[in-house]
């Protein structure tokens, strides 16, 4: 399971290269609204290949379900691949965004990534041997630290950090509503990174997100 955790790592690491390359340049990056009207780009589907090719080359034999070109292959070992988690904070410029990968086999998730990559860092999980956090350069991983939840913090609900998807500002009536009876017992914090990383790693406790 190391390797394919180190797997998950370098294919991660590979589409975030490709999609920084895009966001230096996201005024000219056309949208296209897909079949549900969230927003695709090109940048969307040129990491997803990036992506795809380094698992193909190193796993042949494994399936790969990606959001934007769907499943390809069969078998009980699957790769889970979303490209760029945050499109519409992407296309605005907004340095929040995500590329994710993940290794599902039997149904059960082993491995996990997550790269930040305009903030120059990348989180993963391997089932049984604990989360990280660690800076990136490039390929470079480099001052790499273990992260837990708050297991000193709260352990009710009432006053509990919550981060919720998407921001405030964004979130849709039937949303708002949705979350409306957790908020009046939480303190609804803003999020400089994904809201459910900063869980991981103890900044918060709760997070929602109200849509994909």
């Amino acid at each position: 399971m190391k390797d394919d955790l180190l797997l998950a790592r370098r294919a991660a690491l590979t589409g975030a290269a490709v999609g920084l390359r895009y966001f230096a340049t996201i005024a000219q990056l056309p949208r296209e609204l897909k079949s549900d009207g969230s927003v695709v780009t090109e940048a969307d589907r040129a990491v997803e290949a990036a992506i795809r090719e380094v698992l193909a080359d190193a796993r042949p034999g494994d399936a790969v379900l990606g959001e934007e070109e769907g499943q390809s292959g069969r078998g009980r070992r699957r790769w889970i691949v979303d490209p760029i988690d945050g499109t519409a904070l992407f296309i605005a410029g907004d340095d929040r965004w995500l590329v994710l990968v993940a290794l599902e086999e039997a149904g059960e998730i082993v491995v996990g990534v997550a790269v930040v990559p305009a903030q120059g860092s990348i989180w993963w999980a391997q089932r049984d041997s604990g989360a990280f956090r660690a800076d990136v350069s490039g390929a470079m991983v480099t001052d790499e630290r273990r992260i837990t939840v708050d297991v000193d913090g709260r352990d009710a609900l009432r006053g509990s950090r919550l981060g919720v998807i998407p921001i405030d500002g964004e979130l849709l009536p039937a949303e708002r509503e949705m979350i409306a009876p957790l908020s009046v017992m939480t303190e609804t914090v803003p999020w400089s990174t994904h809201a459910a990383l900063l869980v991981a790693s103890g900044q918060m406790e709760l997070a929602i997100q109200a849509r994909g």
